[in-house]
């Protein structure tokens, strides 16, 4: 029966991939607000932080309380998916962002502001769960990979517009940080619209409603009669082999121990690795690196179109090759990269002459700093230690923030092709990857509780480096920053060595009788 089906699944290919594809796409748009969302913010950095008179705190938590709000929907979203169906509440995703988008640009105190993010970050951990759930619904198994990576494909064109859109926008004034946030209410009221023009799950209508002939419909459209058919049966097969809903506590049954270990560990690592830390402060690192506004911008963009090179790479190989082949390339290249730019901070110093001086904005930081002329530091901290007696808390967390990069001479070629690399390595695995297993290794009985468990889970780890990474580039220095990101990529290849499993090719069915525990 399940050569039966991948048969089948051939003769989508040539006969109905077009519908497919089609609603995959629309359901992926909630991938593109997602990655705009994340990488906008990195414009607007500056503009924010100014407007509301942040600290390194509060910076760190205005970005970062997306993902604070992402965890929420994280909890909310599975079992409201399950209740009431994923088309619904991807429905109210839309909305969310649309909210979110309008509110944060008009906002004109900080608690204003950071509600607005959080609602925004609700809707993405709705969309980040809910959207390769529904794809990987209706996706026959061999299209499944492919077309389940559509939403993080969507999540990349969305940061890589972002990028775009920031440096189109970042000269129209002080005020440039409010149309960065608001342009995407746009594309959030178009992904609401559309989809009205999908159709539910067709596996949610038999195991929820049982409503066998409105999902036979949809499936018809997928693959034909034959192919509704035998996928009903399949479906039905499994309800029958149903165990009772999932509840939290049923995570951690001894069957489910192995799904619960590839899971977690990759939600960990995919954040850990500090994969949000370049998407969300990208100018703010090649600032560090020495480069001026404008060109910190145009490198961000070029980060962005990495991102979405490598991404396309992944749907093209992720069922030829494989997960946990893409997962091993992926997380090595990515060590090498995080070792690169480590090194390359480390070669870095720190002159003060006529002419590094002469850059510095603040004519009475200026003046405190002319006693250090002539002067080199080979790292921040011997550079803070001299500094920080100059000045008062103010002027030095100035100095920190904004005008460190005035005075740093490093290979800056060498930290671009770092953190190129790294974004690269990144878009082949952990990125697309992760959604893909987590849309197929999870049982029906506990999908929806486990969905939302690993993903709060994510989200909290990824919360954790954007808060604290304002902080780490400012009192550790980008040196350690990068070499801890560097030892945790080094433990993620040895994590999917060890413990991913195989799924390119094989049925969710397939799938759950592979790694239960009998």
């Amino acid at each position: 029966m399940n050569s039966d089906i991948n048969q089948d699944a051939s003769a989508v290919i040539k006969m109905n991939k077009s519908y497919t594809i089609l609603i995959s796409l629309i359901v992926a748009l909630g991938g593109f607000l997602l990655g705009f969302d994340s990488a906008v913010i990195s414009g607007a950095v500056k503009g924010i932080t100014v407007y509301f008179e942040m600290t390194e705190w509060m910076l760190g938590f205005s970005v970062g309380c997306v993902v604070f709000g992402a965890m929420a929907g994280n909890l909310l979203a599975g079992p409201m998916a399950d209740k009431f169906g994923r088309k619904k509440v991807l429905i109210v995703v839309a909305a969310l962002f649309t909210i979110s988008a309008s509110w944060s640009a008009l906002a004109t105190g900080y608690v204003e502001f950071i509600t607005a993010r959080i609602i925004g970050g609700i809707g993405i951990g709705g969309a980040i769960l809910i959207a390769p759930i529904y794809i990987a619904e209706i996706a026959p198994p061999k299209l499944r990979g492919s077309l389940v990576s559509f939403n993080q494909l969507n999540i990349v064109i969305g940061i890589s517009v972002a990028y775009f859109s920031n440096y189109f926008l970042v000269n129209l004034g002080e005020d440039s940080w409010r149309y960065m946030l608001g342009v995407e209410a746009i594309p959030a009221l178009i992904y609401f619209l559309a989809l009205f023009t999908v159709p539910r799950s067709p596996r949610w209508l038999i195991q929820k409603l049982n409503k066998i002939e409105i999902a036979r419909k949809t499936l018809m459209k997928i693959g034909g009669e034959d192919y509704a058919d035998i996928t009903i049966q399949e479906i039905q097969r499994g309800i029958d082999k149903k165990e009772p809903k999932g509840k939290l506590s049923d995570l951690f049954q001894n069957k489910y121990t192995t799904i619960m270990i590839i899971a977690f560990g990759i939600a960990f690592f995919q954040q850990i690795t500090g994969i949000n830390a370049v998407f969300y402060y990208a100018p703010t690192i090649f600032e560090q690196a020495g480069g001026s506004t404008d060109s910190s911008f145009l490198q961000a963009i070029v980060v962005g179109l990495t991102n979405l090179l490598f991404t396309i790479v992944a749907i093209l190989y992720i069922d030829r090759l494989g997960r946990k082949p893409l997962l091993l390339i992926g997380t090595s290249f990515m060590t090498i990269a995080l070792l690169m730019a480590t090194f390359a901070f480390n070669s870095a110093t720190y002159d003060f002459n006529d002419a590094t001086l002469e850059k510095v904005g603040d004519e009475e930081l200026r003046t405190a700093l002319t006693s250090l002329k002539g002067k080199s530091f080979d790292g921040q901290t011997a550079l803070f230690e001299e500094v920080a007696p100059l000045l008062n808390e103010e002027s030095f967390l100035n100095f920190k923030r904004n005008e460190i990069t005035n005075f740093i001479q490093i290979n800056a070629t060498l930290v671009l092709i770092a953190i190129l690399l790294y974004v690269a390595s990144f878009a082949i695995s952990l990125g697309p990857v992760m959604w893909t297993l987590f849309s197929e290794v999870f049982p029906t009985s506990i999908k929806g509780i486990a969905i939302s468990a690993v993903g709060f889970f994510n989200s909290l780890v990824s919360f954790s480096v954007t808060q604290v990474f304002p902080w780490e580039l400012s009192n550790l220095g980008p040196t350690a920053t990068f070499a801890i990101y560097a030892l945790l990529s080094m433990c993620a290849v040895l994590f999917v060595y060890r413990f991913v499993v195989e799924t390119k090719g094989k049925t969710l069915e397939e799938v759950q009788q592979l790694l239960i525990r009998k």
